[in-house]
């Protein structure tokens, strides 16, 4: 699971900040044929229940390079909910991250409720959600590792999703000022306020935590963040605030890392937990949102900084 710096690290890791050289040998060979759109994050498949081997390829490389990559399938409209679940079980992603408002298999239908606990919170309504990455307010040994999601309809207008890899992030925010990075991988740079239920008791605690950590045994980079004014206290020091104001400018910018656009019936994306946001929606009788997401635990296999970058971590 993720952990932080405090934690001595066994394996050299480019977002250890003791270790330059290493970090501008990996942004050299990050940069090297980065998508610069987001077509080139695209894989056709057939079925995601069965991928082939070059689906599985092509899925894969996109992930190594981006952390990203979006599918574009034959399967439609169909609803079944195996199609996320058995792609995820071919990627490597098994411990799934069952939240109290998940479904009894774990995914979570998200499309407008009108009603019930799923109606106060955003995610279950067509209003904008800001940037953010999923589980920023698990505790530090249940952090999300990956992040899937599956159109099985999207809404009649809207709906779109930015999204950008947090390891560029990460990269932009260290050459700007690798004080960012420190004030960001402080035990308590961002606390996330204790959910209290309709009895007035603490159904979640307070959760304080790193924005960016990295894991000591894979040296795996971790983000936990939101723009969510409501879901985050940050730590009340200047460069803690310079630090979010330049993610915020940068995640609002027109920077060739970002990318927009939506999910169709059929489409997915998979990741490893990337930043990402949604605009807002409007359903009308014939479109109804619906996207199944789907949580985990452990990373996608092939995905760890070893697979990716090996000549740099000999």
């Amino acid at each position: 699971m993720n952990a932080t710096l405090t934690k001595a690290l066994t394996i050299q890791s480019p977002f250890d900040l003791s270790n330059t050289p290493l970090f501008e040998r990996w942004c050299d060979a990050k940069l090297k044929d980065y998508p610069t759109a987001l077509g080139d994050l695209v894989v056709k498949v057939n079925d995601p229940r069965q991928l082939t081997v070059a689906e599985h390829a092509g899925l894969l490389s996109r992930l190594r390079k981006a952390n990203m990559a979006v599918y574009v399938s034959a399967t439609g409209d169909d609803a079944d909910r195996d199609i996320p679940l058995k792609l995820a079980s071919q990627l490597g992603a098994l411990d799934m991250n069952h939240n109290w408002l998940s479904d009894d298999d774990g995914l979570t239908s998200l499309t407008v409720v009108d009603e019930g606990a799923r109606h106060n919170y955003i995610p279950y309504t067509d209003r904008a959600i800001k940037w953010h990455t999923d589980g920023y307010y698990n505790t530090a040994n249940q952090q999300i590792q990956s992040l899937n999601l599956h159109c099985v309809s999207p809404a009649a207008t809207g709906g779109e999703n930015r999204l950008t890899d947090h390891e560029m992030a990460y990269m932009l925010m260290r050459q700007e000022n690798p004080e960012f990075i420190k004030a960001f991988m402080a035990p308590d740079a961002m606390t996330i306020p204790a959910r209290i239920d309709e009895a007035g008791t603490v159904a979640r605690r307070e959760e304080k935590g790193p924005v960016f950590s990295v894991c000591p045994n894979t040296g795996n980079l971790h983000m936990r963040h939101t723009i969510r004014e409501r879901n985050v206290i940050w730590k009340d020091n200047a460069i803690t605030r310079q630090a979010e104001a330049f993610l915020e400018n940068l995640l609002e910018s027109d920077c060739a890392y970002i990318y927009q656009g939506r999910l169709e019936p059929g489409m997915g994306l998979v990741s490893t937990n990337v930043l990402h946001d949604r605009a807002a929606f409007a359903d009308d009788e014939t479109h109804t949102r619906l996207i199944y997401r789907a949580r985990y635990f452990d990373r996608l296999k092939g995905t760890n900084l070893m697979d990716v970058y090996p000549e740099l971590l000999d």
